[in-house]
């Protein structure tokens, strides 16, 4: 098959890998890039953007990346850190008073980055509309309780994280995560990488192929922490091509762009806070992504 972009010899097995997943593993479209002590080594794109298989994936093409947007809102929350703007060890409460009740008062930012704070998923079912409504999900997880001891373990807040960092970037900075993003970490790094994302790039948006019927195991107790994070808010692939998905800011699941976009924000972390002429985060500030926080077995 054709694959497009360069690769470094030195790494031809990622372009095999690629490829392998295509011919074996039934990839319709994907891209794939990889930087080396801060410079480019692999970026290759291949395949379609829809099943039928009628516009290549080029160049440019975007996807929902559901949740490596997660490492985008953590590193939002890293750069506030770095600025001496945000305590990670200050409860959130600090910073979104709304959120002190339910047994919430000593949930700290950590926890919420750490997948630790107890708030997997709601008590109640919501709509997409409400998951696309910015303040009607604060004020949700303001109300919820935790649904274990905060910072005793963790569980995958697989929706919940983004709007929960995403506040406390709103009350420190007076913008959205996602607008805050786009300005200070995008925009320098060149990164084309939306949370929010504008109607006017929607033509180069992927489609998405949803996943087969399996779902959750069938022995899954319902009650469980992992069945009920799940339920509630549930992300599905066929409302990620709406408008309302994509135009709304869920810093845990909708980010869209590429690999290039992806490695472009993310790659001052592994080099000490600097890539491409740009100094996101100081050696201190980058060297705390690896800061260990919990261990044990996820909840979820």
């Amino acid at each position: 098959m054709e694959v497009h972009g360069f690769c470094d010899p030195k790494f031809d097995a990622v372009r095999e890998a690629m490829v392998q997943n295509f011919e074996q593993h039934g990839d319709v479209g994907a891209s794939v890039a990889l930087t080396l002590e801060g410079e480019f080594v692999c970026d290759l794109w291949a395949g379609v953007t829809s099943e039928d298989g009628t516009d290549p994936w080029e160049e440019d093409t975007l996807v929902n990346v559901w949740s490596t947007t997660k490492t985008m809102a953590a590193l939002c929350a890293l750069v506030l850190s770095d600025r001496g703007l945000l305590d990670l060890q200050a409860p959130v409460a600090k910073y979104w008073p709304e959120f002190a009740q339910n047994g919430k008062e000593q949930v700290l930012v950590s926890h919420c980055l750490a997948h630790s704070a107890g708030l997997s998923g709601l008590d109640d079912i919501i709509p997409n509309e409400t998951l696309y409504d910015w303040d009607a999900m604060c004020r949700i997880l303001a109300e919820q309780a935790p649904w274990w001891p905060p910072g005793t373990a963790s569980g995958y807040h697989a929706i919940t994280q983004g709007h929960l960092i995403g506040e406390v970037v709103r009350r420190i900075t007076g913008r959205t995560l996602g607008q805050f993003f786009a300005q200070d970490i995008a925009e320098p790094l060149n990164a084309d990488f939306h949370i929010g994302t504008p109607e006017h790039v929607f033509d180069r948006i992927a489609t998405l192929s949803p996943p087969g019927a399996e779902g959750l195991p069938a022995d899954l107790d319902e009650h469980s922490v992992a069945a009920r994070t799940f339920r509630s808010p549930a992300p599905v692939a066929e409302a990620a091509m709406t408008k309302g998905w994509r135009t709304a800011e869920i810093p845990a699941a909708n980010g869209h762009g590429n690999a290039r976009s992806v490695v472009r924000a993310q790659t001052p972390v592994a080099n000490g806070g600097k890539a491409f002429g740009v100094e996101l985060l100081s050696s201190e500030g980058a060297a705390r992504a690896l800061d260990l926080q919990i261990e044990g077995d996820d909840l979820v």
